[in-house]
């Protein structure tokens, strides 16, 4: 089921812009109609029920001391650390607000903290955020959560590690990205692979139960040769997850980006031959094609979760927890509540006002209508388990599939006729050949893209 057949020329001829999907409808959709008084409303409707959805919780550390040319990311960059002691005490205001609208006995399932840099804290930081956490949300005391934390080599060492594990993180994702020189001076993240699997091993003798390792094709200066040293040494070292992920060069949209000079990027054709290569060795490895730019081991939670029709996506990627409610705390963090996606505001002082007027700083969003629904539905399976079962849809929401999507199953025969779907009367399957362009047979269903794609969105490979 996780076979990729790689054929460069379709690749080329469907190499557009588009979602990640990491919701649908996406965030180009929110709207400030939606803001804090509605999202109260969808707290309110997901506590209803006799036996309300566990939550999953996201919160948002933006501060790196240093700036990667390469990130998207919202961030503050400063070296200055106290800049943390006011936004964490605005975080604990809205930790409070928010454990307020949600019932107390419903268990946090997933904790996810992310950035930024969440290591930028010092030990004695993190430990008081998971304390006022706990005060306010049912934290798992199990270790049968999926309680995750995203690492920079460079801001933790073998007692930040331990920390991190007593406090409960049973997961850890580290960014490695590359480890040429050449390739981290020209993107300004100098990280030795010293650093990097002292980290690891760290984690490992701590019992964390899943290592992810972050890294990225299509940096200045990159070939298939240099990126091949990069994942021999990872592979040797044997994590449980890999995330691959394609460089989006969009310096009008990011302004670290303008440090890096196009002409220094590779060419279309070796990020193709970049990517081909790093699928091949991974696989030849033993790791299995989650989707997108992921790869798990065989018996990795998210390998087991896909197996099982299990597995789910969200604005953390993929997740073996479908079933929460997501409440995002911190700047620019984003929320799932009920049939609901909710945004805080993007700004230190927008965050500072809000939480000073004591309100919940989500300023817009997006309540899904049924269509929104069903699609979002069908989005989902075929980007989390490369199939899509038509009579289950239509019992799930009583419409008639082939009546209902008549427009976009015939957009879909050319793709049939390219060899990236299997198509008939009881659903589609997405074929070796197709899975790297999951992203093109899921856009067909989004009736919400249109002629701005290509300045909205990177490019699906």
């Amino acid at each position: 089921m996780q076979a990729i057949e790689f054929d460069k020329e379709l690749i080329r001829r469907y190499d557009l812009s588009g979602p990640r999907y990491t919701s649908y409808p996406t965030a180009v959709q929110f709207h400030e109609r939606f803001a804090a008084e509605q999202y109260r409303e969808a707290a309110r409707r997901s506590n209803e029920g006799e036996e309300p959805r566990p939550l999953s919780l996201y919160v948002h550390i933006p501060f790196c001391a240093t700036v990667c040319f390469y990130c998207a990311c919202n961030k503050v960059v400063t070296r200055n650390r106290d800049r943390a002691v006011p936004y964490l005490e605005n975080l604990y205001r809205e930790l409070r607000m928010q454990g307020e609208l949600f019932d107390a006995s419903r268990s946090v399932n997933q904790l996810h903290w992310g950035g930024g840099t969440p290591t930028f804290l010092n030990p004695e930081q993190m430990a008081e955020l998971m304390t006022v956490i706990s005060r306010h949300f049912n934290l798992r005391d199990d270790d049968q959560g999926e309680y995750s934390i995203e690492i920079d080599p460079r801001e933790a060492d073998e007692h930040t590690i331990e920390l991190l594990r007593e406090l409960g993180f049973n997961r850890i994702s580290l960014g490695v990205q590359d480890f040429e020189p050449r390739v981290q001076a020209a993107v300004n993240r100098i990280q030795s692979e010293e650093q990097t699997f002292a980290v690891m091993e760290a984690a490992r003798s701590c019992g964390f139960r899943s290592i992810n390792m972050d890294l990225i094709y299509g940096l200045p200066f990159q070939t298939e040769m240099t990126f091949a040293r990069t994942l021999e040494k990872i592979i040797s070292a044997r994590p449980d997850r890999l995330s691959v992920f394609n460089y989006a060069h969009l310096p009008e949209r990011f302004k670290p980006q303008r440090r890096i000079h196009a002409a220094d990027l590779p060419s279309p054709a070796r990020k193709l031959a970049i990517l081909q290569t790093s699928i091949r060795m991974l696989s030849e490895a033993g790791y299995v094609y989650i989707g997108m730019d992921h790869f798990a081991s065989p018996d990795d939670e998210l390998t087991i979760a896909q197996r099982q029709r299990q597995l789910y996506r969200n604005f953390q990627g993929y997740s073996t927890h479908a079933d929460c409610d997501l409440i995002g705390t911190g700047i620019t963090s984003i929320g799932s509540v009920a049939d609901t996606y909710g945004q805080n505001v993007r700004t230190l002082q927008a965050y500072d006002e809000r939480i000073g007027a004591d309100r919940v700083p989500v300023f817009r969003g997006i309540r899904l209508n049924r269509d929104d629904q069903i699609r979002r539905h069908v989005i989902k399976e075929l980007i989390c388990h490369f199939s899509l079962d038509f009579p289950e849809v239509e019992a799930a929401f009583e419409i008639e599939f082939g009546r209902y999507f008549r427009s976009e199953l015939e957009r879909l025969k050319m793709m049939r006729k390219d060899g990236l779907i299997d198509l008939n009367s009881d659903g589609i399957q997405v074929l070796p050949r197709g899975r790297l362009l999951i992203r093109n047979v899921c856009m067909v269903f989004d009736r919400y893209l249109g002629g701005q794609q290509e300045a909205r969105y990177s490019k699906v490979i």
